[in-house]
């Protein structure tokens, strides 16, 4: 046996099945690293930094497809089966159980990024097999709330239903894609992101609030903040509505003007909510200020997409339609994302539940991506420039996360804290 092996701390693959939360977030780590390191290649690849290669699918919908369906669902049972259970008072299954569809899940993104550079039936393979595990994790979550007796199974219902709703959208878009149909591919996308990822991001922030420092009885409290809980999960419903009705009323102004005044009125509470929330809680804590900033980006996210609605009812054209996509996928779920996992790491470590000076810094320059990839959807601007500079920052913001709560995954666990 040699050093490396005697000594207690070392990394092992075993590890990895010491709990669901190591499994999962660990496979979604990888997916999530391999797939800003390859968007931030074909970045490099279109502003002539790097030598341009052929590819069997179109860059931008193998992106929307993994940034949306890929990693986010690991980091979700990896969560769901460590929380949920002690949420419906059930047992819950363990990691070795839920290897093979999380693994299945993980090759498929992988393979779907390998296949989109050489051959669309290689990706597509991928992308079925991960669509298989998707599948079988769902139906493992809602076989836990069918054996639950819990008085209160509104959270997990409700994320069962946005898992079921992304599912069925990544089954949609294998089928568009087979088909060639990449318009709909695209509307797939963005409807499983809102249905589905959103949704789920919303409802296990609700519920996780007052674990991040919400005083109890404030506006966002799980106990006390039903109404909120609904307008956000309403919300990411009606956008995953709203994109199927966006092209056969383009040129129906009382259709924008309808959907930008829901937009601006959900916005405004949000950003109301989220006001109040700072008030009542510390937002000097790093962990709070995080889900709250993430929550913010939610509500401008819907502004962004009530500006782009008004302007289509004003004069016809949409326009910046990527503007409130990414607000809300790179600036409100993955600062969310970010948050959670953190708080969820650290406590299976046995280190104290806050974010460290890495982590900080690492949030923020996410915070910075997200403006970039913004701005890059602006007119006038290096749209090209600024979008490479998201990709490379995000993509070393994720890296370097991904390495430092990653490394802990195959260690052995210690006991975990709580507050």
């Amino acid at each position: 046996m040699t050093a490396a092996a005697a000594r207690p701390g070392a990394w092992r693959w075993r590890h990895l099945l010491d709990g669901p939360h190591r499994l999962g977030f660990f496979l979604a780590m990888v997916v999530l690293g391999a797939a800003a390191a390859w968007w931030a290649l074909v970045q490099l690849q279109r502003l002539g930094a790097l030598p341009a290669t052929e590819t069997a699918l179109p860059p931008s919908l193998v992106h929307g497809a993994v940034m949306t369906f890929g990693f986010f669902p690991l980091f979700f049972a990896g969560f769901l089966f460590t929380a949920g259970p002690r949420w419906l008072g059930v047992r819950g299954p363990t990691a070795a159980t839920l290897l093979p569809p999380l693994a299945a899940q993980a090759a498929g993104w992988l393979v779907w990024l390998a296949g989109s550079q050489v051959h669309a039936g290689v990706a597509l393979a991928g992308l079925l097999l991960a669509a298989s595990g998707w599948l079988r994790t769902t139906l493992l979550f809602w076989r836990l709330i069918r054996a639950s007796t819990a008085p209160d199974r509104v959270h997990p219902k409700l994320i069962g239903v946005g898992l079921a709703v992304g599912g069925a959208c990544l089954g949609g878009f294998a089928a568009a894609l087979l088909l060639g149909a990449d318009a709909v591919a695209h509307r797939l996308v963005a409807s499983g992101l809102w249905g589905g990822i959103a949704l789920v991001f919303v409802t296990v922030a609700h519920r996780m609030i007052p674990f991040f420092g919400a005083p109890p009885g404030s506006l966002l409290d799980a106990g006390g903040g039903w109404r909120q809980l609904g307008l956000m999960a309403g919300v990411a419903l009606f956008e995953a509505l709203a994109v199927w009705l966006q092209e056969p009323f383009a040129g129906a102004p009382p259709w924008q003007l309808a959907r930008a005044l829901v937009e601006l009125a959900a916005g405004g509470v949000l950003l109301w909510t989220a006001a109040a929330w700072s008030r009542a809680q510390n937002l000097r804590i790093r962990l709070p200020a995080m889900l709250h900033l993430g929550l913010v980006w939610f509500a401008l996210a819907l502004l962004l997409q009530a500006g782009a609605a008004l302007r289509a009812w004003h004069s016809g054209d949409a326009g910046l339609p990527l503007a409130a996509l990414h607000a809300m996928a790179m600036g409100s779920l993955a600062s969310l994302m970010v948050a959670m996992v953190t708080r969820v790491s650290a406590s299976h470590a046995g280190e104290p539940v806050a974010a460290q000076d890495l982590v900080w810094v690492l949030f923020w320059l996410l915070q910075a991506a997200a403006v970039l990839r913004i701005a890059a959807t602006l007119p006038r601007l290096p749209g090209q420039s600024l979008l490479a500079a998201a990709a490379l920052l995000f993509a070393a913001v994720v890296l370097i996360w991904g390495v430092r709560y990653g490394s802990g995954y195959g260690r052995p666990a210690a006991a975990p804290r709580h507050r």
